[in-house]
């Protein structure tokens, strides 16, 4: 006899619309053409505006797209092609990473939005301290590492990383695998950079993150990355099972029992926070407590640091401190030997730690 479900209950609604007239979208639109080389083109402008606002007004957010294919549970289904591209780059990523014969992979991520070649005018001391992490893992045969650099964010034209739009509290299910929010053609949400930093994590063995603290918390590009990580952890890699953003669908997915796959569990991390004056031990245990909570493994203590550079010192300073503190520089090289020896172990089934074979009663 087959156990009965529980209806799911409708979508909570009634915020104000969003919709642009044509005047307003017509002026944001051009708002990016100020430079006087555009002037010539005003004819052109004009039949490009008047294309975009058609597809603006008709909503088309993913206006190229293929059948799904027998994989899905709905194979007629119309998927965007930038998101079965994302999900092909994630499954060869998947294999990258299962298969013994290749090297260990470590992913580096300096999440520092200084640079040199924006408004700060100079390079961050979390780019310092990857370029050390680099040095120890380049000496490793054994080992690939790859550098996620977030500032490219604030200075390489065409990097975006869009906001996370909570998916996941409708309904787990609603929360693609990887994210399908992105590209969003009619909005204008374009050129969105998770989709090559997905396949970055999923090859990875080892993750290490340098942050410097802002304002008691993660940096803005750190945070925005892990927000759309979101649907890694318990995401669904199926959008026709809600036949793309269906609340409803996805509603009674969760309600008839949800398994909240991992993407990416069981790989290492490192954890490096540094800062001024206030803040690293809370951002060092936010970050290790949202790792951990993917079901990712601390590689060790000497991976996860806390420390202040120059503290209550002058900023102008502050390369001039980290320069004169040998002590940190060698305590970023053992975070990072001690990622690679875990990864090593963990890749040969010689890393153990006590409970991780237990089932977890409590699901997100």
């Amino acid at each position: 006899m087959k156990a009965e479900t529980t209806p799911a209950p409708e979508a909570r609604k009634g915020m104000p619309s969003p919709r642009l007239d044509r005047a307003e979208f017509t002026r944001r639109y051009l708002s990016q053409f100020q430079d006087p080389a555009f002037e010539p083109l005003a004819p052109e402008l004009d039949r490009i505006v008047a294309a975009a606002w058609d597809a603006y007004l008709n909503s088309r957010k993913a206006p190229r797209t293929s059948k799904a294919g027998p994989t899905f549970a709905d194979p007629d289904y119309d998927l965007a092609n930038d998101w079965l591209a994302a999900r092909s780059a994630i499954d060869v990523a998947q294999r990258q990473h299962e298969d013994p014969a290749l090297p260990a992979r470590i992913l580096v991520i300096n999440a520092s939005p200084r640079t040199e070649h924006s408004c700060p005018s100079e390079m961050s001391k979390s780019w310092r301290l990857v370029e050390l992490a680099k040095e120890v893992f380049a000496a490793e045969p054994e080992v690939l590492f790859e550098c996620l650099d977030l500032s490219r964010l604030i200075s390489e034209y065409g990097r975006h990383i869009h906001p996370c739009k909570a998916c996941f509290s409708t309904a787990a299910a609603l929360c693609h695998w990887p994210c399908s929010c992105y590209p969003n053609y009619s909005l204008g949400q374009t050129q969105d950079w998770m989709n090559d930093i997905y396949p970055m994590w999923v090859a990875a063995h080892g993750i290490m993150i340098i942050t410097p603290v802002h304002w008691y918390m993660a940096t803005s590009p750190l945070k925005l990355m892990m927000d759309r990580l979101v649907c890694a952890d318990g995401g669904n890699s199926d959008p026709t099972t809600t036949h793309g953003k269906h609340a409803d669908e996805a509603k009674q997915l969760e309600l008839d029992g949800w398994a909240y796959p991992r993407h990416l569990k069981d790989r290492l991390f490192s954890v490096v926070v540094h800062g001024d004056a206030e803040g690293t031990e809370n951002v060092r245990r936010s970050l290790t407590d949202w790792l951990r909570s993917m079901e990712l493994r601390p590689a060790g203590a000497t991976a996860e640091l806390d420390r202040y550079i120059g503290y209550w010192k002058p900023y102008a300073t502050s390369h001039d401190e980290l320069d004169r503190d040998e002590a940190i520089q060698e305590e970023i090289r053992n975070a990072a030997r001690t990622l690679v020896e875990a990864v090593k172990a963990h890749r040969r089934g010689l890393m153990v730690e006590a409970g991780s074979g237990l089932s977890d009663p409590r699901e997100k």
